[in-house]
């Protein structure tokens, strides 16, 4: 495990390295999860095996710490984890990122385009969503006030998402929890999509087929953003489906 300092506070992000060749590839998990345990089976696949990788868990979230006067912005994750990236020397890396995760790495890129040098997003976040009580998730967990989510909030949330996600989510600071949520369906200005489209590196957008086409694919198509559409899979595309998220992500990451 290796960590770097990223507040004027001394808080830490976390992450487990794998050793290998350069470019280095950087794994970001998605709201409430962890990149150890969403990734490491697909990042050790024979089709991505063999670069340096850092499997990193934003501020917050899983082994890295979760001060509770951090806002949790995603430019705020972006920032943090460009500290961690520049501790860890890394330029130019490819990032897998996944649901929110794939949001902090838009503005990462965005905002610290030495950092970056191709986008692999998995099922990720690029406009701003409703507050809805009663759902899992972000919008969910935004429908509360900050009060009531740590008040007890956080118990429904934990009763609605079920163990399997519940198991990395209970890992995730709680007012670290509710602020990602928070600042995730807000979004940013300008939105994620619209950051994307702007960028002039590679990327890729990951779905599951069985969404449906992506809203607004044409235009992400027309800016160069290539959305390829994976079977028989979830949300969670590198646990559902490991050996074609593999292959898919590799390919990906060999665009030009």
């Amino acid at each position: 495990m290796r960590s770097a300092v990223v507040t004027t506070e001394g808080d830490r992000i976390r992450w487990v390295e794998l050793p290998g060749r350069e470019p280095v590839r950087v794994y970001v998990h998605g709201l409430g999860a962890t990149s150890p345990a969403y990734f490491t089976e697909t990042a050790v696949h024979p089709s991505l095996a063999g670069h340096r990788s850092l499997l990193v868990d934003l501020l917050g979230h899983g082994i890295s710490d979760r001060p509770a006067a951090f806002d949790y912005t995603l430019e705020d994750h972006a920032d943090a984890l460009a500290r961690a990236l520049t501790s860890a020397d890394v330029t130019g890396a490819e990032l897998v990122a996944h649901s929110m995760g794939g949001s902090v790495a838009i503005v990462l890129a965005a905002r610290h385009p030495r950092l970056v040098s191709r986008l692999a997003l998995v099922d990720a976040n690029l406009d701003p969503l409703p507050r809805r009580p009663g759902s899992g998730g972000s919008s969910g967990i935004a429908a509360y006030s900050e009060e009531e989510f740590l008040a007890g909030g956080w118990q429904e949330v934990r009763d609605r998402v079920g163990p399997h996600w519940w198991s990395t989510m209970r890992l995730a600071g709680r007012e670290a929890l509710y602020r990602s949520a928070v600042h995730l369906v807000r979004g940013t200005t300008p939105t994620m999509r619209e950051l994307l489209m702007d960028l002039e590196i590679p990327r890729t957008y990951l779905l599951p087929e069985d969404d449906g086409p992506l809203p607004g694919a044409d235009a992400l198509a027309g800016a160069g953003v290539a959305v390829v559409s994976i079977p028989d899979c979830g949300h969670n595309i590198m646990l559902d489906n490991p050996d074609a998220f593999a292959s898919a992500t590799a390919a990906a990451l060999r665009q030009e």
